[in-house]
């Protein structure tokens, strides 16, 4: 009964949260959500999409929400790692070195145009985004908590960029394509900054301390063996698709599982449904397959590809938490 109760509060939390971020980002609903989901299944997000669509404004308007800490780092060929991580530096008055955090030490961190670094930058973030700390000078340091790195690239213009390596691809739990919104969204854009942006307004729903206890409460969300073996199946499944050079790695059927613990409680559930896995089979695994051919960076190739799959790996009939189907 108690799992029961802290569920629903989970639930409200990522409800109001996902509620408040769209006062100020209108007509993205799948785009908000992946952030809702990534958040509490303490994974990162890709966000890709054409200039001007707010990638930026999702990523702050989420930190408000939750009363975090923001950092957003213009990613550029001249960003240096230590610009990311912080640096060591002497303090004349005290004799001894001193540590100046740099901007990953935020709840949310927003990395915009991560493709125009170098891959010596680029290779900075592995660890945060992988273990949570940073390593300056030989010492661990623990970022805050709950951490969220949030990652833009444009889509179309690719001159003086460095492509993502798979690494570290792997280590984005969902990419997401934030697109143009339609007539109806883009009227409602107009309409709430012609006075002032609304993101001016953004109060916080969800207190920074309830985001990782909802975290914690999101990883007990009961998952049957049957959805797991559903999850690893379809994993499995892209390495042998005869368009996939590089299928999806043991990483991408964890993320698979943990994000679909974060959907299930976002809609109520103590217990995950296939569909939770179909619903975000593509946000998690298309940025992950390398293609064959001319397809090798197309993004709508990949989750052709993922949807080939969905279709071809049989869906299993679970359990629910207390044996029914």
């Amino acid at each position: 009964m108690q799992q029961t109760a802290m569920v629903a509060e989970a639930t409200s939390a990522i409800r109001r949260l996902i509620e408040n971020v769209e006062q100020v980002i209108a007509g993205s609903r799948p785009a908000v959500e992946a952030a809702a989901i990534c958040l509490f299944a303490e994974g990162n997000l890709l966000l890709e999409g054409v200039p001007g669509v707010g990638k930026t404004m999702l990523a702050r308007a989420l930190a408000r929400s939750i009363g975090g800490t923001f950092r957003r780092v213009q990613a550029t060929p001249d960003l240096l790692p230590s610009d990311l991580t912080g640096i060591s530096v002497y303090d004349q008055e005290r004799h001894e070195f001193r540590f100046v955090p740099g901007p990953l030490f935020a709840n949310v961190v927003l990395i915009d145009e991560i493709n125009r670094t170098t891959p010596r930058t680029q290779s900075a973030l592995f660890e945060p985004m992988e273990e949570r700390q940073v390593t300056v000078d030989g010492m661990a340091r623990e970022l805050p908590a709950p951490f969220l790195l949030i990652a833009t690239q444009n889509p179309v213009a690719h001159y003086g960029t460095y492509p993502l390596p798979e690494g570290q691809l792997d280590r984005f739990a969902m990419a997401v394509d934030l697109r143009y919104p339609d007539r109806v969204g883009a009227r409602e854009v107009v309409t709430r900054q012609m006075v002032r942006h609304p993101i001016a307004d953004i109060e916080p729903v969800v207190e920074v301390a309830e985001v990782v206890r909802y975290q914690h409460e999101v990883r007990r969300v009961h998952v049957e063996p049957s959805v797991i073996d559903y999850a690893v199946g379809l994993v499995e499944a892209t390495r042998s698709h005869p368009d996939v050079a590089l299928g999806a790695s043991p990483r991408a059927a964890l993320w698979v599982v943990r994000c679909a613990q974060a959907r299930a409680a976002a809609r109520g559930r103590q217990y995950v449904l296939p569909d939770d896995v179909k619903a975000l089979a593509p946000s998690v695994l298309a940025h992950r397959l390398l293609l064959t051919g001319h397809h090798t960076s197309d993004q709508e190739a990949a989750r052709g590809a993922v949807e080939r799959v969905l279709r071809e790996v049989p869906v299993p009939v679970p359990l629910g938490p207390n044996g029914q189907s």
